[in-house]
Order: structure tokens, then sequence, then C-alpha cells
């Protein structure tokens, strides 16, 4: 459906109608619970808007416009501005913005629905006569608890999706891996060079904060090229790809080059900071995992299978060859490398614990 769109702009809308969906629902179920409270019309006090089939659709969208307009407001704008900002700040900065920003909602969509119920235009004097009621009365302060909790609701969601991880929390709720499945991925696994001598010159607390400069620098590349993010595996980065998508437009080839790119555009900020550019090498190997929900204690979508510890293996081998990407010959093989790059033999290599000889490949 979103194919056409690209990766970044795809998951972005992937990951904001969800908050359309949550404010939807729950807009259904508080105007039937109101309608149910006061009984028949008879019922509904001056404050508030007599609800008919017309305005119960007019309301039911225009809450979830509102969902939508909170998703991206969350999630494209001011996820990024409060990424550094300890959880109390967050919550207090965010409750003032989004008071006012669903305040002003109010007092363009309470008159819409008031000139629907009274059949008048908007600037009839009793739209605005009754917006004065409606904002003096315990009908408001109940609509903004409603509003309140959607928006509690939604934006739990998102801390929660941005903890686990979007597509994690998706296969999650729709039970995808609830039963375990066969596929077969493409898997990236990256390692910073010179960690060990990197932490020691910085020591711990700044190391640590140039490792969570680096994972997000590395981030756009991998969702510009569809990747998944697996693991963090204290400076390694493990990304996977189904293979259609992995081998697509050789996603996990440029998703590599693309990373590097944005490493080395921000080498002066990271000079000025750590007096240090980190840098990684990384191994891509192909085959079938077994993926599914495992854990008593903390559930997990976890992959197994031999290919994970064979691309662990090939990364490990590139300070031997001195080269920054291998590449596994089975995964060359599926790749259509085009003009844009040329796979240069690298020899036969039996991986640790393994009984047959993997083809090697880097790319020049």
């Amino acid at each position: 459906m979103f194919t056409r769109f690209a990766p970044k702009t795809r998951r972005n809308i992937i990951r904001i109608l969800p908050f359309g969906v949550i404010w939807f629902g729950f807009s259904v179920i508080f105007l039937i619970s109101d309608y149910a409270a006061v009984g028949d019309q008879g019922g509904i006090p001056d404050s508030a808007i007599q609800l008919d089939l017309g305005i119960f659709f007019f309301a039911s969208l225009a809450v979830s416009a509102v969902g939508l307009l909170v998703g991206t407001i969350e999630l494209v704008y001011l996820h990024d501005r409060f990424a550094n900002n300890s959880l109390t700040r967050k919550i207090v900065y965010k409750t003032l913005f989004y008071s006012g920003l669903l305040f002003g909602v109010t007092l363009i969509t309470f008159p819409i629905a008031a000139s629907m119920e009274l059949g008048a235009p908007l600037w009839d004097e009793r739209v605005w006569d009754k917006l004065s009621t409606f904002l003096v009365s315990k009908t408001h302060l109940n609509t903004a608890i409603q509003l309140s909790t959607m928006l509690g609701v939604s934006l739990f969601y998102a801390e929660i999706s941005e903890h686990m991880g979007h597509g994690v929390l998706l296969n999650f709720f729709t039970g995808r891996y609830h039963r375990p499945k066969e596929e077969t991925r493409i898997f990236l696994f990256s390692d910073m060079k010179s960690s060990t001598q990197i932490a020691e010159q910085l020591g711990h607390l700044r190391y640590f904060d140039l490792l969570r400069a680096y994972y997000v620098d590395l981030s756009d590349g991998i969702i510009d090229h569809g990747g998944e993010i697996y693991q963090y595996v204290g400076d390694e980065v493990v990304v996977s790809w189904p293979v259609e998508e992995g081998l697509k437009n050789r996603q996990c080839i440029d998703c590599f080059f693309a990373m590097k790119r944005d490493l080395q555009q921000r080498g002066d900020w990271y000079r000025q900071h750590f007096g240090v550019v980190p840098d990684f090498k990384a191994g891509l190997h192909v085959g079938a995992v077994t993926t599914g929900e495992i854990g008593a204690l903390k559930k997990e979508i976890i992959f197994t299978g031999d290919v994970l510890n064979a691309t662990a293996r090939i990364q490990g081998l590139c300070n031997r060859y001195g080269v920054d990407l291998l590449i596994s010959g089975d995964l060359v093989e599926r790749l259509d490398l085009g003009a844009a790059y040329t796979a240069r033999p690298l020899g036969h290599h039996r991986l640790r614990g393994k009984a047959q000889e993997v083809e090697l490949f880097t790319l020049a």
C-alpha cells in the first residue's frame, strides 16, 4: 500500500496511523457512553451538542484527524527536540504544548458542530453563545478529560513503540510471530573500530555519550534503506531485512555506505566534542532463521539460526583481510550489483565451528 513512498516516509506513515486509530476508537466509545448517560435528547444540557448521525461522523473524523496531527507532531517534530530532556521535563513541556493545541482544536471544532446542530451558519450569534456556555460548563471539563485520556494513551503508545521498536510492537499486537515461523533474512553486523581504545581515552560516561550520538547518526541510513535494527550489543549494531526487501535495489549494500557517509559528514562534530571520529566495519550474510516470541519474565521476538553466528564471524574477519566490508558468496550470488559496485573475491574461509568454507567478497 505504501511501497511507492520512500522508506523514511513510509515508516513515519506507519508509525503515525495508530494515533488516528487510537483517537478514533476512544472517540466512538466516549460519544456512545455520553449519549447513553444522558438518555433521551431532553436530558442533554444546553452546553452540549445534541448528537445525531451527521454530528457523530463529524466528531469521529475530527477527533481522528486530531490524533493524526498529534502523531505527526510527536514523531516528526517533538521527538528530536526532547530527545535529551529528562522524563519530567518531557511531561511538563508536552503537557503545556498539547493543552494549548487541544484547546485550539476545541475552539475550531465546537462551533462547526454547533452550526450543524442548529442548522445555522458559523457567524450566527447562537453558535458563539453556545461556545461561551460550553467553555464554562462541566461538559467542557468532561471533554477535556476525554481528550487528555486519548492523548495519554497515544503518547504512552509512542513511548512503548520507541523503546521496543515499532515493528516489534506491531508484530506483538498482530501475533505475527506468536507461533515460530521460518523465513529468509539478510543480516548486517557492524562493529565500531578501536572501541576499546576510544572507551579508555574518553572514560565510560563520555564514551556512552559518543555511543548514543553514533547510534543516532547510523539510524538515518538504516531507515532510508528499509533496514530493521534487531539488536544493539555494546558498540555493535545488528540490522536485518526480509530477503526481498534487502535485495531490492541492493538496499543492504547501499545501507552500509550510507551509514559510512553519514558518520564522515559528522566528523568535525565528533572531533570537536570527543576528539575522535568513530568508524565501523561490517559483515553481510543471508540465510534462513526461525523467528518467534520467546521469554518467560520478559517477552522478545528473536531470530535463531546459523546465519547469525556466521554473519558475526564474517564481520570478525574484516581486520584479517584489511577491509571494512565483507560479504558472503551466498549473498553476492543473489545481489544485482549493476555498474555501481564490483565484487572483489577474497577466497574461501572456514569459519570457526563450521565444516564448510564460505567464499568472501568485498566491494571495489
